[in-house]
């Protein structure tokens, strides 16, 4: 056991590195959507011949999360038991790999089997992150400093929305048709050499989890339940599109595919028990799935909204997208300031998360009422955005150190896991669904109602949740450096 203290730790440099792990993380599975939108505007690929391209792009999309969700509870069980360290690093190294054979690759059905391949190991990366940041960073600057490595998201989330189309115009010339593999082709390299950076940056030391045989063993667990995973997931998609099943009926198999593996996980792992039978963790879990819903529906078909309620060109309507995703580096750590500010309050990160979920919600439908108004300037659309942006992942960073108050330490990776697996339901679910109802409509207005639905309804199993008042926690003059 390393017992080397949390201060001694340089959780600084951690921080940093584990933001450029999020950068390229959310770059790499962002790319999907402003990819599949070049291919529905310019009638290429496996979507020329669609009848149903949304339905079909959106499917694309949440059988990503099909994967990514399914290593979730694994990718935090193995990093309890081997080192969160190890995790995370192969999880940077899986996705780059992964993503560079995406651009190498043709077809429609190996595209799907690297893009599940590529959720499955980036799976493993949040519940780590997580749980590595609790472990080297002082109790006082907890929620900071999850919010502040948070925001890589939000930049990979930008330059995936933006950078995307301006690589992808930009390979015209040189690839034709083909050009929508270079920002996989590029990112797959990117990310292969961020994960060797991170491994020379985070010191063995930093993780008092870590085993000397740490990483083999990690390779060994997550890649064994992802290859059952992965022969799981690709049957269900090729036996449901051989009976000519619909997307949504599909995406419904995988979300019944993800409850029996929660149950699965409560009926043999025992000793994860407590933060699954835990009634405010539950009650987290459950309110974190339309905040999942929201960010990859706006994530997946932002570009496509903004451009179908008069945002102009694809370039032109990623900018405008993107107002919403950079507002996650103010949001993230503004988020985990504010509630490390009233954490020692009775409720007090409770209620603070109540009242931002509020304001999230209603911010979300000001901007879906804005556009089934006819309205199209793109300054308004994007100051909605920014403004709904920040309140949004404000609500996330809260959640996260919301869920290392409560779960027992020893638990932790576990409880994040759980978090993000029963989250991502939403994800799973919401680019086939509003795709399907784009389809159904020819109007995005459906989806944009029903977004915001769902984010209110969040708000009534965030108040359900009661903690007992916590004691602040005394620290030393190097904790408090």
């Amino acid at each position: 056991m390393n017992n080397t203290t949390t201060a001694e730790q340089p959780y600084k440099r951690i921080w940093g590195m584990l933001f450029v792990g999020w950068v390229f993380a959310y770059f790499d599975r962002t790319i999907t959507g402003p990819v599949i939108s070049w291919m529905i505007a310019n009638d290429v690929a496996f979507l020329a011949d669609a009848s149903n391209p949304y339905a079909l792009g959106g499917l694309l999309g949440s059988l990503f999360f099909a994967g990514y969700m399914l290593t979730q509870f694994p990718g935090g069980y193995f990093g309890d038991k081997y080192g969160h360290r190890n995790m995370v690093i192969l999880s940077i190294l899986w996705a780059g790999i992964t993503t560079l054979f995406t651009g190498l690759v043709e077809g429609l059905f190996v595209f799907v089997a690297l893009r599940v391949l590529t959720g499955l190991g980036e799976g493993a990366f949040y519940s780590n992150d997580r749980s590595l940041i609790a472990q080297v960073t002082p109790p006082k600057k907890l929620g900071l400093g999850m919010g502040i490595v948070m925001g890589g998201l939000s930049v990979g989330l930008t330059l995936g929305l933006v950078g995307t189309i301006y690589i992808i115009e930009w390979s015209v010339p040189l690839m034709g048709n083909n050009a929508w593999k270079s920002p996989f082709l590029i990112l797959g390299v990117s990310t292969i050499i961020v994960s060797i950076i991170m491994a020379k940056a985070i010191p063995k030391s930093a993780d008092a989890k870590a085993k000397p045989d740490g990483f083999k063993n990690s390779v060994k667990g997550l890649g064994a339940y992802s290859f059952v995973f992965l022969v799981i997931i690709m049957g269900v998609y090729i036996a449901t599109d051989y009976l000519g099943l619909s997307e949504g009926l599909m995406a419904a198999i995988f979300t019944v595919l993800a409850v029996a593996f929660v149950i699965y996980i409560y009926k043999t792992k025992r000793e994860v028990r407590p933060v699954l039978k835990n009634r405010n963790l539950f009650l987290l879990y459950l309110s974190a799935i339309p905040i999942m819903w929201h960010l990859w529906f706006y994530s997946f078909w932002s570009v496509s909204i903004v451009q179908d309620f008069g945002g102009g060109t694809l370039v032109t309507a990623a900018l405008v997208a993107s107002f919403n995703a950079i507002a996650g580096l103010i949001g993230f750590p503004l988020g985990g300031y504010i509630s490390d500010r009233v954490a020692h309050l009775e409720n007090g990160r409770r209620n603070i998360l109540f009242i931002l979920t509020v304001a999230f919600a209603a911010s979300v439908f000001i901007f879906a009422f804005y556009l089934m108004s006819g309205a199209t300037s793109l300054v308004v659309m994007s100051t909605i955005l920014f403004i709904s942006g920040t309140l949004f992942f404000a609500v996330q960073s809260i959640q996260h150190a919301f869920i290392s108050d409560l779960a027992p330490v020893e638990h932790r990776g576990s409880a994040f896991g759980l978090w993000n697996l029963i989250a991502e339901f939403g994800a799973l679910l919401s680019p086939v669904i509003s795709g399907i109802l784009r389809d159904k409509t020819e109007s995005w207005s459906a989806p944009l109602l029903l977004d915001g639905g769902l984010v209110a309804a969040s708000c009534i199993c965030i108040i359900l949740i009661s903690t007992k008042a916590r004691h602040k926690v005394k620290l030393t003059s190097a904790e408090t450096a």
